[in-house]
């Protein structure tokens, strides 16, 4: 798996619905926004967003992105993002971190997303800690530094992704910013096959075979 596709893949997010925040049947306007009543979703999550409420000012965010319930704005979309960055909301730190990293609606600075991508990666944010990872992995925004990338990718591994999980593997068979463990390295491919990822597990069957890992 080439850690670069996942820079592409994580930006998707921007795209999807406002799903990045856990507990959101507490969030006034949340029902509402399930059920494609966008006008009164971005009513509730405005209020929200005035009163301080960083989940709300988030949603309210995605809302202007996507123009969902009112007029697509991209900079009222960043005003409200930033301020749910600032009270240290993880996904929000996510996602103006892949603004960053794409340049789409700010000027691309990799530096500026590694930082906020490390910021939700130390809060256990799954997607930032891959995202991160893959940053010191490359290179990219940051020294490259593949023991920083492995803990990363480790921690994400850990929290079940299935790329990170190969992405470790593939440290350990390697010797990259860990040390060559075979062992370890056939158990995080089986990891990633058992989740389906069919590299994974051939991965993990020849290496076995070849080095005599049970």
């Amino acid at each position: 798996m080439n850690p670069g596709k996942n820079l592409a893949l994580l930006l998707c997010v921007l795209l999807l619905p406002v799903l990045a925040v856990a507990q959101k049947s507490a969030l006034p306007g949340w029902s509402s926004y399930q059920a494609g009543d966008y006008a009164v979703a971005f009513a509730m999550f405005k209020a929200g967003a005035e009163r301080g409420d960083r989940v709300a000012q988030y949603d309210l965010a995605m809302l202007y992105w996507r123009g969902e319930g009112v007029p697509r704005n991209r900079e009222l979309a960043l005003k409200w993002l930033q301020k749910a960055v600032d009270a240290h909301l993880s996904s929000a730190q996510f996602v103006l971190g892949q603004v960053y990293e794409s340049g789409d609606g700010l000027p691309r600075d990799l530096q500026q997303a590694t930082r906020l991508f490390e910021a939700a990666a130390r809060q256990g944010h799954r997607d930032a800690q891959v995202s991160v990872a893959t940053q010191y992995y490359l290179g990219r925004g940051a020294p490259q530094d593949y023991a920083q990338a492995a803990h990363w990718y480790r921690a994400a591994a850990e929290q079940g992704d299935v790329g990170a999980q190969y992405l470790l593997a593939s440290q350990y068979e390697h010797g990259l910013g860990l040390k060559e463990d075979w062992r370890e390295a056939v158990r995080w491919y089986a990891l990633a096959g058992k989740q389906g990822d069919q590299a994974g597990l051939l991965k993990a069957r020849a290496l076995a075979a070849q080095h005599g890992v049970r």
